[in-house]
């Protein structure tokens, strides 16, 4: 028994390479990922965001550079992000048809047909305090927040997104979104909820990139707590029944448990937000040579393996060309 079974395990080892890919469990293709595209006023702007390597920000006119290297390397679905010309206490600016996000997602479904959009519906790019919704009395008022929401989400669907993404955590905002997309006549619209976000350490270079960062406080009073899987679960589930197409788990690689849970529980398919600090933390450790580059498709099987079939990753394009090339496609 003892000198059979280090036999046995060299026998496959032997034949693995030339018969690699039908033994792989779990594989990552193009089409699984999604970029995210932070967007900016002005013209001819293409800025780096120096806390994130390899990202930037891009104004309207410069995003055919961004979406066409994704594309070709088959990345066909991007997920934007907006900062505005102007901020306030409400975040007027959010719906705003001539605002960054609005104009993007106009140039890119009529330039580019085949790509698949998605617009992030939340307020903290677009509030001068920099929180997810409308302040009262020193609070977020929930009922006022998801009006604006709404208004936000039929904003994006107006201006050609074929799905919007709210990531602000209010409660009961899918229920809303979803009626008014469909009482507007934009029932194939998508609604991609991010049902389980949590009150994360590893958004810091996100709120860089997206001027977010929470003038005062935190935004522990509707994220979800780091520490409870159960919560996070029942959270997700609550937005599905509300009627999401779409439940996102963020930050993806820190709740591979959650995915887990979800994945046996949920009936729609799941998201999964590898983010920022995630990404950062990544790219800065490859680059110091202190991981090998495969490291970071690695992180993103784990997330697949765990059961997203979605990956919103700030390295899809890298991740594209590298799956395609060991795939031989």
């Amino acid at each position: 028994m003892t000198g059979s079974f280090p036999q046995s395990r060299c026998r496959r080892n032997r034949l693995y390479p030339t018969i690699r890919q039908a033994l792989m469990e779990t594989v990552i293709t193009p089409s699984n990922l999604v970029l995210p595209l932070f967007v900016v006023p002005g013209e001819s702007v293409e800025e780096p965001v120096s806390s994130m390597p390899g990202v930037q920000r891009w104004s309207v006119d410069r995003l055919g550079k961004p979406v066409e290297e994704a594309m070709e390397a088959g990345v066909r679905c991007f997920l934007l992000f907006g900062i505005p010309s102007y901020k306030d206490p409400d975040g007027t600016s959010a719906d705003r048809l001539d605002q960054p996000v609005q104009r993007a997602l106009r140039l890119l479904r009529d330039r580019y047909p085949e790509a698949y959009l998605v617009g992030d519906v939340c307020l903290c790019e677009y509030t001068s305090h920099g929180h997810c919704g409308i302040i009262k009395e020193g609070n977020i008022d929930n009922d006022l927040t998801l009006k604006r929401l709404a208004s936000v989400a039929l904003s994006h669907a107006e201006a050609g997104a074929h799905a919007v993404a709210p990531s602000d955590m209010m409660d009961g905002r899918v229920s809303v979104i979803r009626q008014e997309l469909d009482g507007s006549g934009f029932s194939d619209v998508g609604v991609w909820s991010y049902a389980a976000k949590f009150a994360s350490a590893f958004y810091g270079p996100f709120r860089d990139a997206a001027e977010s960062t929470p003038a005062f406080g935190d935004r522990r009073s509707h994220q979800l707590p780091v520490e409870n899987r159960l919560e996070a679960i029942r959270d997700a589930l609550m937005d599905q029944d509300e009627g999401a197409d779409l439940l996102i788990v963020k930050p993806a690689g820190t709740s591979l448990d959650v995915v887990r849970d979800l994945r046996e529980e949920a009936r729609l398919p799941l998201g999964g937000y590898v983010v920022s600090g995630e990404h950062s933390m990544l790219a800065g450790a490859i680059s110091a040579g202190l991981l090998r580059e495969d490291a970071y498709l690695e992180y993103h099987l784990c997330v697949k393996r765990a059961g997203c079939s979605v990956i919103i990753t700030y390295g899809a394009v890298d991740l594209a060309r590298r799956v395609r090339r060991l795939l031989g496609v």
